[in-house]
């Protein structure tokens, strides 16, 4: 046990030291060169070119981390140099080169790899046949240069896959996080939406009322009831609706589904009712055979409706008009309804910019604005697909 953490702690500390690694490599290659050279060369004595070789070989392999073109060319010309004098090749010289040309092979691409090893190994193998050295000998330092190549141009392909597959596992976990904040931002604006759609009607009806039973106790206390009475519903309305989509924000389904309200077209009885209680006169009129709609669009057609009536009943003179016109493939909603002459608007636009993000979540589009001097209108169209007349 205490071996294998001396090993590892061994090993992680010569992987955070490159010159470390590289002092040890070249101790290995030296140790490597020093029995090739006993064992081939035993029944010679060691030479001045011999000491000169080792020395250069570990100068270069010491070099090879930040001067490797350098110590590759160098060492290849120390090596035929050695070769043309002593007329053999010089081991350390020639596991110097192996090696140079290793680190170089994964620092470059694999055409220029292959030609350069192609071309220093062409250099060593006739200087070797020049000098008239061993067949064995010529052969082995193609062995050796040739191995070099393979394990470099291996290793560079690994590092540049592990590096791929690095930059994609980024790439995906930024596109994850970019995802992630699109659909935070879009839920707030749908929060946002819900919550104006839900308490500005309501509360535009209660201050209505309010006022009005101001003004009836004022002048005729026992009337004030009706009002009042308006003013509770629509209290309880909002608090509710409020709870249902407090209910959706905390991700409980058993909840939301307890205290969600109908939704859609099938509330505009109860929409007309309250508005009329507030004091808004709305001509109600329906073309085309009614029909259940999309989730979505029925919602979607019904907020549409609740929110340019309540801006008609805030900014208009009292007066509204709302038209449905089911088709087999849309359904149009316009509601009009007459400017005040002294009517002065001070509204914030997100209404309106509501309305148009629900017109267009449903790939349909809504127009609002002037129409002449006195109307302020709103058309919408949402289209119906598949879900035509009769199905």
């Amino acid at each position: 046990m205490n071996m294998a953490r001396t090993w590892a702690g061994a090993r992680d500390t010569v992987r955070r030291h490159p010159l470390l690694r590289d002092t040890l490599l070249t101790v290995g290659v030296v140790g490597v060169a020093l029995v090739t050279d006993s064992s081939a060369q035993a029944r010679q004595a060691t030479t001045t070119n011999d000491v000169m070789g080792f020395a250069l070989g570990m100068l270069a392999v010491a070099a090879r981390r930040r001067f490797n073109r350098v110590a590759l060319g160098a060492c290849v010309v120390a090596a035929i140099v050695f070769l043309a004098r002593n007329g053999q090749h010089q081991p350390m010289l020639t596991g110097a080169v192996a090696l140079l040309l290793y680190t170089y092979v994964t620092r470059t691409d694999r055409r220029t790899a292959w030609l350069t090893a192609g071309g220093i190994a062409v250099l060593m193998f006739l200087g070797g046949l020049l000098c008239q050295t061993s067949e064995g000998d010529n052969l082995g330092v193609l062995a050796w240069l040739g191995m070099s190549v393979a394990i470099g141009d291996a290793t560079r392909s690994r590092r540049a896959y592990i590096a791929e597959v690095e930059e994609r596992a980024q790439r995906a976990e930024q596109s994850r996080d970019e995802e992630a904040r699109l659909r935070v931002v879009q839920e707030r604006l749908r929060i946002a939406r819900e919550l104006h759609d839900v308490v500005a009607h309501h509360i535009a009806v209660i201050k209505v009322q309010a006022s009005g039973a101001k003004h009836v106790l004022a002048h005729r206390p026992d009337q004030a009831g009706p009002a009042l009475d308006h003013i509770s519903r629509a209290a309880d309305t909002v608090l509710k609706e409020m709870a249902s989509v407090v209910g959706l924000l905390r991700n409980s389904p058993d909840a939301s589904e307890a205290i969600e309200p109908t939704r859609g077209l099938a509330r505009l009885p109860q929409l007309l009712d309250s508005l009329t209680s507030a004091g808004l006169r709305v001509e109600h009129h329906q073309v085309g055979e009614p029909r259940d709609l999309p989730v979505l669009v029925d919602m979607a057609a019904y907020r549409i409706a609740q929110e340019a009536l309540t801006n008609a009943q805030k900014y208009g003179d009292g007066t509204a008009r709302l038209t449905i016109h089911y088709t087999p493939e849309t359904v149009t909603l316009d509601i009009t309804n007459a400017i005040g002459a002294t009517t002065a608007r001070h509204g914030s636009g997100y209404g309106i910019l509501g309305m148009r993000e629900r017109a267009a979540a449903n790939a349909g589009t809504l127009m609002a604005g002037p129409r002449g001097p006195n109307w302020f209108a709103v058309h919408a169209n949402l289209p119906t697909p598949g879900w035509e007349t009769g199905q």
